[in-house]
């Protein structure tokens, strides 16, 4: 606690800083948002997400979703029935990811037709560097 200062919170160490770039490894990812997005309604099972989930091969998803149970963005249950299956499904904390990332997933998907045409523009130009 910062006494002096009157805040309740803890003092900042100076590893948290760098710690944040755990969080920021979730946000970053490729694929974890798009998981998280997709489990916005409520539980998911793997066959699901995979098909709704364009692009992803079976194995990075099983990668994916491990990052993120292990990280306590999602859970994983095990539904005994015959044949098994299993279901995934946002935590709170999960939740409140999707909440915060919601924005930059809306802001992506509003401006995708805008950032193809600026980008087919820029390799259009005769000055752009040519990369090696």
């Amino acid at each position: 606690m910062d006494v002096a200062h009157g805040d309740p919170r803890p003092a900042a160490r100076p590893s948290d800083a760098c710690r944040t770039r755990v969080v920021l490894d979730i946000v970053g990812d490729k694929w974890s948002l798009l998981v998280v997005r997709n489990l916005r309604n409520g539980p998911r099972r793997f066959t699901e997400l995979k098909k709704a989930i364009d692009g992803i091969s079976q194995r990075m998803l099983t990668v994916t979703l491990r990052s993120l149970e292990r990280d306590g963005i999602l859970t994983r249950t095990v539904h005994e029935v015959m044949p098994p299956h299993v279901s995934y499904e946002l935590t709170e904390m999960g939740r409140t990811l999707r909440e915060a990332t919601a924005p930059l997933l809306e802001w992506s998907v509003a401006h995708l037709a805008r950032i193809d045409d600026a980008r087919a523009a820029y390799d259009a130009r005769t000055d752009t560097p040519v990369s090696s």
